[in-house]
């Protein structure tokens, strides 16, 4: 089965990390873990963590503009800003429509994607289809997440794990000569919602006095339903990707994988045969950036040259909802 012919492609990506660094060692003073725990469970040694007054907005826009840059765009000429988060500025409105402020964007549309760790495969499958239509040129496609202001840091299962940053990549019109997103995929299963969640908050649970202080407007985690289906669901939309692609795992370049847990990329990578070295790594020093992480680990590998021009990437991720999917690129 031969490619199909690429519709949009990544012109610039960028990244930004906060410059507060925590380490293991310095969980191992809050909460009942230790820097070993950590680490030999999830491959995470550090994190980092947003200062006082940083703004989930903030992040993103200095993401945003790190990947015009590198586009050798303006904001000027984007006609569309999508950003995947879970902790925005506000419950209302978008934290994108913020971003279009920080960065000066014209009247766009600037919306949200609320697939947690799966925002940025959501976001860049929709504005992949946006520009194939002809409804937008250039989109800027944002994962970006401020979890540590949304983490009970007493909870020792959840608040180890992850850190705040913000990625970023704008795409544009496919040039013809097959560089570009060849296919995405996306899927959710609704019946696992409740296995990772903000129960307080919403509709469902208004927050009051005795939910903020059972930490119900943070987030709440069960562990082993996640990671029974992350291997199967992420293994099973990587090959879905592929198939529609053309390919096979063997044709990839490089693997760039939601950055949650690195014994779960392993069983990934065992279950696509492909070796561990070929997929992007950076959770010993980011933590699980959630919806960020995709873009955070892409930018660092396509700045310091391992992912090249022409060269195929398979990303894929899973987040709450459960949401999940897979893009397979040539860059």
């Amino acid at each position: 089965m031969s490619s199909p012919q690429p519709r949009s492609r990544i012109l610039g990506t960028g990244s930004y990390a906060p410059a507060r660094v925590v380490h293991n060692t310095d969980l191992e003073k809050i909460v009942d873990t230790s820097d070993s725990w950590i680490s030999e469970r999830t491959g995470i040694r550090r994190r980092h963590i947003a200062a006082e007054g940083e703004l989930t907005s903030d992040l993103a826009a200095a993401a945003g503009r790190s990947a015009l840059d590198a586009a050798g765009l303006s904001a000027a000429d984007l006609d569309m800003i999508i950003v995947g988060t879970i902790s925005g500025d506000t419950p209302m409105p978008s934290c994108a429509v913020y971003v279009q402020q920080k960065l000066g964007a014209q009247e766009i549309p600037a919306f949200d994607i609320s697939a947690a760790c799966a925002g940025f495969v959501y976001g860049l499958t929709i504005a992949d289809q946006f520009i194939a239509n002809g409804v937008a040129r250039h989109v800027l496609v944002i994962g970006v997440e401020l979890l540590s202001r949304i983490l009970n840091w007493k909870d020792r299962t959840t608040c180890v794990l992850f850190g705040d940053g913000a990625g970023a990549v704008v795409l544009g019109p496919a040039s013809g000569d097959g560089r570009g997103i060849i296919s995405t995929r996306i899927f959710s299963d609704g019946t696992l919602a409740n296995s990772l969640v903000i129960p307080g908050g919403g509709t469902a649970e208004p927050l009051t006095p005795e939910g903020i202080e059972q930490s119900r407007n943070k987030v709440h985690m069960v562990g082993q339903d996640i990671f029974k289906v992350a291997v199967k669901n992420l293994s099973s939309a990587s090959l879905i990707a592929l198939d529609t692609a053309g390919m096979a795992a063997g044709d990839l370049d490089w693997v760039v994988a939601h950055q949650a847990n690195l014994r779960i990329i392993s069983q990934v990578a065992a279950r696509l045969s492909l070796p561990l070295e070929r997929f992007v790594l950076n959770i010993e020093e980011y933590g699980n950036t959630s919806s960020a992480s995709i873009p955070i680990a892409l930018d660092e590998a396509v700045r310091d040259g391992r992912i090249k021009s022409g060269q195929n990437v398979l990303f894929c991720a899973l987040g709450a909802g459960i949401s999940w999917g897979a893009s397979v690129i040539r860059m």
